[in-house]
């Protein structure tokens, strides 16, 4: 099911979603919802806070960007639980971002090249992979997410003063985009 994009402004956006367990009600239909939503939104990655879902889950679908990530054909990514470590030994790079949860906004973030993933797929087998480049920048995006951080976060604050105006339009339900979205009212 297409679920609506939460906006920049809601709190669910803001909170450390906590681990899945293993009798998680319906992890498979939340997983298929956030695959829906995020293609449906023509994202590359998703976690369950942008759905209004407080839980440790990414979907991840990279593989539009292969022509110049080549990296990333057909990478699919279903992530529960995961834990990203940062590699002190990969290069750090600055590239823009953007985000299904921040329409119209596209800032250049540094983070680094190479990490280490852990995680559950759907299905609780664990995993653990050792990834670099573009890869690794989209899987830190969208943990961000479950910690409540946004790609804003690691912006300068000379950058945050000058996109002050959008954010706040978004913080007033002023959103355009082709997608559902749902924007926090007080």
């Amino acid at each position: 099911m297409i679920e609506p994009i939460y906006i920049y402004g809601h709190p669910v956006l803001r909170k450390v979603s906590p681990a899945v367990e293993k009798d998680y009600p319906d992890l498979k239909k939340l997983i298929e919802n956030l695959k829906d939503t995020m293609y449906k939104s023509d994202g590359i990655g998703i976690a369950a806070p942008q759905i209004g879902v407080n839980a440790r889950v990414i979907y991840i679908d990279a593989g539009v960007l292969a022509d110049t990530f080549p990296e990333l054909e057909g990478k699919k990514l279903v992530l529960v639980n995961p834990e990203v470590e940062v590699l002190d030994d990969g290069d750090r790079c600055s590239r823009e971002e953007g985000c299904l949860s921040l329409p119209g906004i596209h800032e250049n973030v540094t983070r680094t090249e190479k990490v280490n993933l852990k995680w559950l797929d759907e299905d609780f087998n664990s995993h653990e992979e050792e990834i670099s480049g573009y890869l690794a920048r989209v899987i830190q995006h969208e943990y961000d997410h479950l910690d409540g951080i946004l790609f804003i976060d690691h912006i300068a604050p000379i950058r945050k003063q000058l996109i002050r105006g959008k954010l706040a339009n978004l913080v007033k339900g002023k959103v355009h985009c082709d997608y559902r979205t749902k924007c926090f009212k007080k």
